[in-house]
């Protein structure tokens, strides 16, 4: 404790006098909240109240499709976005019970822990990350945990914070046969981008795909000039502005940071930093951050799609792709995988195969030709798989420690690994 700096909140409590609630206007700093970091600098978000209060409220009946006196839960940390818009701010603007829950989704004790939450307090909506339920496949392929609770009252599962692979929708699909619905927004933005608004019309799901935009929003993929491509092609996704109520206003203490972090590369478009792809009929793709698209002998491949090609095998429990230097193609991908707990097979088998998986389904220009069973995947706390740090380290490329990842140790577990393939040194 420093003086002048810090504070012992029961001191400061017994010295304080209750008073009123105090009004303040639409435009003053609701909170500040700092992404999660996986470039190793953190940004502050600053949210304002009007608009938040206005886009909460309507996210809960419109997307999330909740009416008040439910009980709704966001299976986050309260210290995340997630946290923030959907287990305080948005269930309490809109009347709900909201749910605030302290453990892993296995392991506390086990891969039933979500279930029993849901049957105990009645949850009528979930809303976690792709990663939870990749967790509870792994340790619990067959659902048999799910046999052990009453789950009927839930409605739908919704999953964001990163990109949801078609596998583990089918899986949570088949399991729960209830709507699984993907949808896609950032710290920044504070709610959906894009998304399956439930409350309004339900959408045909579409496996990879976040649906069509939201409301407010006007989404487009570009070149690296800022010119719109074509549908089905590959580029960063760019929101053209204005952006709708809710979004982040400036970064704290960082005005120019803002502009130069976000709306510098496209003239008239806030950079969502993500690459992907609108389709014929409107639904978004979003395959990867826009650092993790690789260029292999001159064509430009998504991360994202050979992860999923990984993750159809039935033996990986998750996996992650990066691009990693090579002189001669400039850039070749390296699949690390994960294999489901009850998996006993030998792995070079499992390696044999994936790199066959992807070579037959994305085709030769892919040059797969590298993965390797790793035992975890280092990540942020939100979830967030630290494919950037993981390319620096197999360049043997200065990086620095991401200040929210969740296990330092797991970095040095993949190190090992990468050297015993050649590639840190």
């Amino acid at each position: 404790m420093q003086d002048g700096r810090d504070y012992d909140w029961m001191q400061e409590e017994q010295a304080a006098s209750p008073i009123d609630c105090v009004p303040v206007n639409s435009t003053d700093p609701l909170y500040v909240l700092y992404t999660s970091g996986t470039t190793g600098q953190p940004k502050g978000v600053v949210r304002d109240t009007g608009g938040s209060v206005v886009s909460l409220k309507w996210t809960m009946k419109h997307i999330y499709d909740t009416e008040p006196g439910e009980v709704y839960w966001a299976a986050s940390d309260v210290g995340w976005v997630v946290g923030h818009s959907y287990i305080v701010y948005g269930p309490l603007f809109n009347g709900n019970t909201t749910l605030i829950y302290e453990g892993k989704p296995v392991g506390t004790p086990d891969p039933g822990a979500f279930w029993r939450v849901i049957s105990e307090h009645n949850v009528r909506t979930l809303f976690t990350a792709p990663t939870a339920f990749r967790a509870i496949k792994k340790e619990d392929p067959e659902g048999t945990y799910l046999e052990n609770y009453d789950i009927s009252c839930l409605r739908a599962l919704y999953l964001a914070g990163e990109r949801c692979d078609p596998d583990t929708l089918a899986w949570a699909q088949d399991k729960l046969q209830i709507p699984v619905i993907d949808h896609w927004w950032q710290t920044e933005t504070g709610w959906s981008i894009a998304a399956n608004c439930k409350g309004v019309e339900l959408l045909p799901v579409v496996p990879g795909s976040p649906t069509r935009a939201a409301p407010g929003y006007d989404i487009q993929v570009l070149d690296e000039s800022g010119n719109p491509v074509e549908p089905g092609d590959i580029g960063a996704l760019a929101v053209k502005l204005p952006l709708p109520p809710g979004t982040f206003v400036t970064l704290w203490n960082a005005p120019e940071r803002y502009v130069s972090s976000y709306f510098a590369n496209y003239d008239g478009y806030y950079e969502t930093g993500d690459a992907g792809y609108i389709d014929e009929n409107g639904y978004i793709f979003v395959m990867a951050r826009t650092d993790d698209i690789i260029n292999v002998a001159g064509h430009r491949l998504s991360t994202g799609g050979m992860e999923e090609v990984l993750a159809s095998h039935p033996d990986v429990a998750e996996c992650a792709v990066m691009g990693v230097a090579d002189k001669l193609k400039g850039q070749i991908p390296m699949g690390l995988i994960v294999l489901n707990a009850t998996c006993e097979r030998d792995h070079d088998e499992i390696v044999a195969e994936v790199i066959k998986l992807v070579r037959a389904k994305i085709g030769p220009v892919a040059a797969f030709k590298n993965a390797m069973v790793v035992k975890r995947l280092p990540k942020t706390r939100s979830g967030k798989i630290l494919r950037g740090t993981m390319r620096s380290i197999a360049d043997s490329t200065d990086w620095k420690m991401p200040a929210t990842i969740d296990d330092p140790a797991i970095l040095d577990e993949i190190t090992e690994a990468l050297k015993a393939a050649g590639f840190a040194k």
